[in-house]
């Protein structure tokens, strides 16, 4: 796979029926481009993590993935509140989802901690009232 791929996605605030769709379309471009179903479901966990958080907390958002020869980079850019605590952020369980979140099913606290999981590397870059970057790559 030696070709270089560039998607972009616009996720759109409180839009939970369409929750998903990019992770979704990368995954089935990923498929198309013989890249190991190993890669293929980290990708598919950490962008679907990244939807839901931009949908539940940042009034969505922008996504750019790259897709190169050894690697595969998710940039989810949003102008929401920012987070306040990065650290509490990253503990699995920790939530700041309101209840009406909560009552679809979302909001369980594992969003962050997915993507660290199931990124090679992960970078979060936040501004109170300004708004958040989370860069992750995923090697192929």
């Amino acid at each position: 796979m030696s070709e270089l791929m560039e998607l972009n996605y616009t996720v759109s605030n409180e839009d939970f029926t369409r929750a998903g769709e990019a992770s979704s379309d990368v995954k089935k471009k990923l498929k198309q481009l013989g890249v190991s179903p190993d890669a293929i479901r980290k990708v598919a966990i950490a962008l679907y993590e990244g939807e839901i958080n931009m949908i539940i907390h940042a009034y969505g958002g922008k996504i750019k993935v790259t897709i190169s020869e050894n690697e595969i980079t998710l940039i989810l850019a949003d102008k929401g509140p920012g987070i306040a605590d990065i650290d509490k952020a990253m503990q699995a369980g920790y939530s700041t989802a309101p209840d009406k979140v909560r009552s679809l099913g979302f909001g369980a606290g594992m969003g962050l901690p997915n993507m660290k999981k199931n990124s090679d590397k992960m970078d979060i870059q936040t501004e109170i009232g300004v708004g958040t970057t989370v860069t992750m790559v995923i090697n192929i």
